[in-house]
């Protein structure tokens, strides 16, 4: 074929395709016109058919929005346990089936003297920590006090691997931690409840019968799924602990924290200090680790398994409510079809083209479904911004859920409204017209 017929071929072609898009483009919007003229002619039918929907997309998004902000703020919390740090401890954070309890009861606890020596021998360790976390207790000042207040004794590189910042004052320095100095510093809420307004900087506080000197504050960090804030708890340097309690009781469990040095993976960590916690307890080739390794993965893989089935409930729970309103609105279309059957059958003799009546049926069902959508949406989200005040609890509704409720709104009103819209598109205009 020569070139110039070929090119005539693909211009009528191209043309005939940009016609037929604008005709369905035009289709399309009048389609929708019409549709948004009978929800308004029908004010109260649409008001009930999209608060079925509306009720539906509030039920399934507010399962999914609570459970995202929930599965985030842990995850944050966990973050803040540090990606690349592994905790040696005498309990490890999972267990198998049938363990036995008494090994690990048995188990000696991890000690100062060996986080040095594990320092010295370890060549993958960037920085290691002594932390001891003591019972809850009361602190005062003056007339004030503070309950339930986390003494936690640490040695001197707890700073460099549980990052926190401090608000105001200093951290301890290197000689205050060797000679355990009765210093002090403290979270965000304990210097509100006891100092107020007040300078707490310089002033001693009362701790188990001790007078401990303020040197810095910590900024505050807000509540921790994990309970790892900062906030309600003091911090003092191990050697001046260890002069008023037994660091090295079940009761407080202390702990040794590894944090990796650049480029280097956990697992070779692991390994390293694996090795190391061997030798120096001076374990055979086949005795068992009397220690463990812990990391934050082991609670990211537990989380991700417990949000999952968490997930599959919200689909549950959410998919009855939209189901509910799906067939409110699939009742609503046929109802709507059979009301109009004279004006169908007098659309289609004015030349009318199936797919024409079809898209206005089904436009009418996703507008309807779309504003249920966004009522629920709507309904969320002032709630949400509640529960994130009155719970200091971080529950926001996403743009992905946003998203995913409108989609969901959209095929629900799609799946609703396609049958009702086959059939009126399927009607002979003579009997349509004589139908009323």
């Amino acid at each position: 074929m020569p070139a110039d017929k070929k090119n005539s071929s693909k211009g009528k072609f191209l043309s005939r395709l940009f016609s037929e898009q604008i005709i369905f483009v035009q289709v399309f919007r009048e389609s929708v016109l019409f549709a948004v003229q009978s929800l308004r002619t029908n004010k109260l039918r649409s008001f009930l058919s999209l608060l079925g929907v509306a009720i539906g997309i509030f039920a399934i998004i507010s399962v999914f929005t609570a459970v995202d902000s929930m599965e985030n703020n842990i995850r944050d919390s966990i973050k803040s346990l540090g990606q690349n740090v592994v905790y040696i401890q005498k309990w490890p954070w999972s267990f198998g089936n049938n363990y036995p309890w008494w090994k690990y009861m048995n188990r000696p606890l991890p000690g100062y003297k060996e986080m040095e020596e594990l320092d010295k021998r370890t060549h993958t360790v960037k920085s290691m920590a002594y932390v001891a976390y003591i019972n809850a207790k009361l602190v005062k000042y003056k007339n004030n006090s503070a309950e339930n207040v986390a003494i936690v004794a640490i040695s001197e590189n707890y700073m460099d691997i549980r990052k926190f910042e401090l608000e105001k004052g200093r951290y301890f320095s290197e000689e205050e931690f060797a000679s355990g100095k009765p210093f002090v510093v403290i979270g965000a809420n304990i210097a509100t409840a006891l100092f107020a307004d007040a300078e707490p900087l310089g002033e001693s506080i009362d701790v188990m019968g001790n007078k401990l000197q303020v040197l810095g504050v910590v900024t505050k960090e807000g509540k921790s799924i994990v309970d790892n804030s900062m906030d309600d708890v003091i911090m003092v340097p191990v050697n001046n602990a260890r002069n008023v309690v037994n660091l090295r009781s079940d009761r407080i469990d202390p702990f040794i924290m590894a944090e990796a040095k650049p480029l280097v993976t956990l697992a070779q960590m692991k390994e390293d200090l694996k090795q190391g916690m061997r030798a120096i307890r001076k374990l055979r080739p086949k005795e068992e680790d009397d220690f463990a390794l812990n990391e934050s993965t082991l609670l990211s893989n537990g989380i991700s398994a417990m949000f999952s089935t968490m997930g599959i409930g919200g689909w549950i729970i959410g998919g009855f409510s939209i189901l509910v309103g799906g067939f409110g609105i699939a009742n609503i279309m046929f109802v709507s079809v059979k009301e109009r059957t004279s004006i169908i059958g007098i659309q289609k003799s004015l030349g009318a083209k199936s797919y024409f009546i079809l898209l206005q049926f089904l436009a009418e069902a996703v507008i309807l479904c779309l504003i249920g959508g966004m009522a629920g949406l709507l309904l969320v989200f002032p709630l949400s911004l509640l529960a994130t005040n009155m719970m200091e609890f971080n529950l926001l509704l996403s743009q992905s859920n946003v998203i995913f409720g409108l989609s969901i709104s959209a095929v629900i009103g799609i799946i609703s409204g396609l049958i009702p819209a086959w059939v009126a598109s399927r009607m002979n205009p003579v009997d349509a017209i004589r139908a009323n």
